[in-house]
Parts: C-alpha cells; structure tokens; sequence
C-alpha cells in the first residue's frame, strides 16, 4: 500500500485460490477471479491463505492480489471458496420461560462473548432461540456458559467443523 505497488502475489503450494480446501475435497476447482469483498469474507472466515487485513488495503488502492503456485509459477493462480474450520462450538440458547430473545438480549450474549475473547463465526436467530458457532481459542467456554444458563437453556455441540460455500 505504502509503496503503490502494481500488484501483490502470495506464492502457495496450490494453483491459486481454490473452491474448496484441497486437504478436505479431492476435487477443488481453481476459481480464476473473486472480488476483494469476496476474498475478505473468505479469509475472515477461516481461508488461511489470505489474511482479511491484507486486503482491506489492497482494495483502497485497487491493487491486484494473486495467488500462484511455486510449484507451477506459470500457471495463472487466483484466490478460495468452500472453507473448512473444524473444532467449532454450536451453541443454541433458548429462553427458559418461552419469552423473546429479542436485542436487549442479543446485546447481553455479544457484550459476553466480547468478554470472554469468544469469536462468532455464524448466528442464528428466530423468536425463541439463538444459536452461535464459535471459537474458543482461550478455554473460556464454561464461564460464558455458566452465566448464559442463569438466563437461557443453553445446549451445545463440541467439535463441529463449519463449511462456508461461496455461490
């Protein structure tokens, strides 16, 4: 960004950005353009390729991002599309008395999460219930839930792997 760059290539052991993880899916097609939105959607939810801070700059500038291969470096490269981050918690929280969950308490559970360095990868929501994947790098989950079940039945699920599909 600083220096105005024309261009900006990150050189992987894959042909480029991928539709899907090549360590999961056998049959992973090159994707030969994404737009940088879609490119920062897919590194924030877990595309280890690319970093969602390095793009955000980028685009500022409108400064090409490839990703090629040193394995191959002729071949043209791109950027990935179906991710797979494994070791998610899905958590579903309901309220005890049938009651709405409605903003105040959707405000509560983020404040928490905030708290507890708790990352969400994906909600859910409908009258009753709330559900979250998350991460939980620091081993904070049974504090949240802890304090979640004095206002919510709170159940969950350990060791679920979260697939985010482009298109």
């Amino acid at each position: 960004y600083c220096l105005s760059a024309e261009s900006v290539t990150i050189w992987k052991d894959v042909p480029g950005v991928l539709n899907a993880d090549p360590r999961y899916f056998e049959n992973a097609i090159l994707l030969n353009q994404i737009s940088y939105r879609e490119a920062i959607e897919l590194a924030f939810y877990g595309a280890s390729v690319i970093h969602p801070k390095t793009l955000q700059p980028l685009q500022k500038k409108e400064i090409p991002l490839y990703v090629k291969s040193f394995i191959n470096p002729l071949l043209p490269g791109t950027t990935s599309c179906f991710i797979v981050k494994k070791n998610q918690l899905l958590i579903s929280l309901s309220s005890i008395d049938f009651s709405f969950i409605m903003e105040e308490n959707i405000s509560e559970i983020f404040s928490l999460l905030h708290k507890f360095k708790i990352k969400v990868s994906l909600i859910q929501n409908t009258a009753i219930s709330f559900s979250i994947c998350i991460e939980d790098k620091f081993g904070n989950f049974n504090d949240l839930k802890n304090i979640l079940s004095k206002k919510f039945k709170v159940s969950y699920n350990e060791n679920v792997s979260l697939y985010t599909i482009r298109h």
